[in-house]
């Protein structure tokens, strides 16, 4: 029988992710060259060519891909494992380690963490905020046990590495400077505002759920100011420099910014949490599940 070791196996996994020889060794913090020696030995340990050389990067051949079926298969028993272990030995205690996007620290995770310490003192949170994106980086990496994010930048949802669990519809609306024509109107739609200069970031997330939420109504957003925290596009929107979609979530009642709902065309971004697949089976991992389902609810 072949000689299977997870550890190799962890690489060449990895390096199906991070696509380059260069990137997995930053990802498991080892050098390109043994990250080379260990894919070479493990193809020599099970007799095929894991390996084809293009140019300067590497493709994995179909062998490979073959190989990494059936260890996504084995990663996720080893999470049960780990798991149901951690159920034996600390029962309802356990750490969890969560990796939550800006907005979503105070207006999800804060509250969750809040109830569990009354209802489950036993089980310890440690929050890492991260952008959405680099909240699922962290779980694949291991870094955490639990991203919170949005769907827009999460991996399919038939990757092998992760279970998602959907949390919330967060409503846009509509920010605009209080003495705006508009901001009394009645049944306002994101349309009547194509014509203004819209406030946004240069890239990430939030440029892309504009940009799409605008397109989806009919019109291109022009932007007229380029910004990404919260308090900066609320204090120029209440300046009258332009207006913004802001996710409910964020919302801040500042005295010159009318919050604007948007019913008809009413744009949403969704919040989702994820672990790795097999670990949700921990009872810690499920306690911060159910409480994060509950602050969504609350929010909802």
């Amino acid at each position: 029988m072949a000689d299977w070791e997870i550890r190799k196996l962890h690489i060449l996994r990895t390096l199906r992710e991070r696509g380059t020889v260069t990137a997995t060794a930053e990802a498991l913090r080892m050098t390109p060259s043994a990250v080379s020696q260990q894919l070479t030995n493990l193809s020599r340990q099970l007799g095929v060519d894991l390996l084809r050389a293009e140019g300067r990067r590497v493709r994995l051949t179909d062998a490979a891909l073959l190989v990494l079926r059936h260890a996504d298969a084995v990663f996720e028993r080893l999470e049960r494992a780990e798991a149901e272990l951690a159920a034996y030995t600390r029962g309802e205690a356990g750490e969890v380690r969560v990796g939550a996007f800006p907005t979503a620290v105070p207006a999800l995770v804060v509250p969750a963490v809040t109830a569990l310490r009354a209802a489950h003192p036993g089980v310890t949170v440690r929050v890492r905020e991260a952008e959405a994106r680099e909240a699922y980086e962290l779980l694949g990496g291991g870094d955490v046990d639990l991203a919170l994010s949005l769907a827009a930048q999460a991996p399919s949802a038939v990757d092998p590495r992760f279970t998602r669990v959907p949390l919330l519809a967060d409503p846009l609306d509509a920010a605009l400077p209080r003495g705006h024509p508009l901001a009394a109107a009645e049944d306002l739609r994101l349309a009547d505002l194509a014509a203004e200069p819209w406030i946004f970031g240069d890239g990430g997330p939030w440029a892309d759920i504009t940009r799409a939420a605008c397109e989806a109504a009919g019109f291109r957003p022009h932007r007229g100011h380029a910004a990404t925290g919260w308090t900066a596009i609320l204090a120029m929107v209440e300046a009258g420099m332009g207006v913004a979609l802001v996710p409910r979530m964020a919302a801040a009642d500042r005295d010159g910014v009318a919050m604007r709902e948007l019913r008809a065309d009413r744009p949403v971004r969704h919040v989702v949490a994820a672990v790795r697949r097999g670990a949700g089976d921990a009872p810690a991992v499920r306690r911060v599940l159910a409480a994060l389902r509950t602050a969504a609810a609350a929010l909802a």
